[in-house]
């Protein structure tokens, strides 16, 4: 096993690089840019995207040339709205950027900072990106753990109760429930449950936004985790909602499998009871596929479900962070983060792996290679 991981360890490297690749190049064909975002700015053009340009980004652009109305040169007419302003301004634009390197040193030098997790200043934050990733990245990794233990705990009894009941009145209308979790996008239950619960139009039980309340540090240590907890409630709900659907049908089938399988006739054949046959000897082999997909689906949760739940509840994770980045065409977050939950995915995805050999020792990947 140990050989496997490290093998394992070792294919992150180039599947890395090349998701890095990928995105580098798709980027570098992209319309806009942070140069064309700025010269919007100046112009006044721009829709205010990067009003929050600050400190050494913010110092350069005044000690710059101002525009002239000269004649535009060649690096001015790469630039949509360019025209009218002098060359050696945009010229400064893109130092200032680092877009005066061709793209291929940009990209070898990105990647051989991010070997070291150094990835460089935000365009438009002032701050350093690592600091707005360790900032932010606590907030995603709370959605996405809380939510995908809440949709086990739904999803496992419900998905075992519907396997007992296959064929039922109780099975028929919880598979409409189930539908309709699956089909219906979580941020529209987190409007909903902000309607009904958060002072939209009915109650008003629970906060809005953010993780904590005024005055969070001067609780003390269990107040202060009711409060977390208060706060994480409907956004965790809204996102366990919409998940549960596939995890319960999973389970359910897992479940009718092994209930047809020759080992539990002939459990039940010795006078064992139901319920001793169940969770005895079924459940350990049923839920083999279901618990140690338990990093996949933290990874699906992260990923695909918290970008909108972060924008509802303003909750400021690193989802939302991305998405800001990507709008405001700021290079340096938006390879960040995609560098860090590429990372995290992979090593997930190896987790899984040694989770599935910890509950069933008879899975060998070393054998499997073999």
């Amino acid at each position: 096993m140990l050989a496997y991981i490290i093998r394992r360890l070792l294919l992150i490297i180039p599947t890395l690089f090349g998701i890095m690749v990928l995105t580098f190049a798709i980027v570098q064909f992209a319309p806009g840019g942070p140069v064309e975002r700025m010269i919007a700015e100046i112009t006044g053009t721009g829709t205010g995207a990067t009003d929050r340009i600050a400190g050494g980004a913010s110092d350069a652009l005044q000690a710059g040339s101002e525009p002239t109305g000269a004649d535009t040169g060649s690096a001015a007419s790469r630039y949509r709205g360019a025209q009218g302003l002098d060359p050696a301004f945009i010229e400064e634009l893109e130092e200032l950027f680092g877009f005066d390197r061709p793209p291929l040193e940009r990209f070898f030098m990105m990647m051989g900072n991010y070997l070291t997790f150094d990835f460089g200043d935000s365009y438009f934050r002032g701050r350093p990106v690592v600091d707005l990733v360790i900032e932010k990245l606590p907030v995603s990794i709370s959605l996405g753990l809380w939510t995908t233990v809440l949709t086990y705990l739904i999803s496992i009894p419900l998905g075992i109760r519907k396997a007992i009941k296959d064929g039922s009145r109780f099975d028929v209308w919880s598979s409409g429930v189930v539908i309709v979790g699956y089909a219906v996008p979580n941020f529209l239950f987190a409007v909903l449950l902000i309607v009904l619960l958060a002072g939209g139009r009915f109650l008003d039980w629970f906060p809005l936004r953010g993780l904590t309340s005024d005055g969070f540090a001067d609780l003390p240590f269990y107040m202060q985790a009711v409060d977390y907890f208060w706060h994480m409630a409907l956004p965790v709900l809204a996102m366990a909602i919409s998940g549960f659907a596939t995890l319960t049908m999973l389970t359910k089938n897992s479940f009718l499998d092994e209930i047809s399988k020759a080992y539990v006739m002939t459990a039940r054949a010795k006078g064992l009871t139901e319920q001793r046959v169940l969770y005895g000897h079924v459940f350990r082999n049923a839920m083999l596929i279901v618990i140690a997909g338990f990093p996949s689906a933290f990874i699906s949760i992260l990923f695909t479900g918290s970008v909108l739940i972060e924008v509802v509840f303003s909750l400021d994770g690193l989802g939302l962070l991305g998405f800001e980045a990507a709008v405001d065409r700021d290079y340096p977050v938006v390879f960040a983060t995609l560098y860090v939950f590429t990372l995290i995915g992979l090593l997930l995805k190896l987790l899984e792996d040694i989770v599935y050999t910890i509950i069933d020792p008879r899975i060998d990947f070393e054998a499997q290679r073999t």
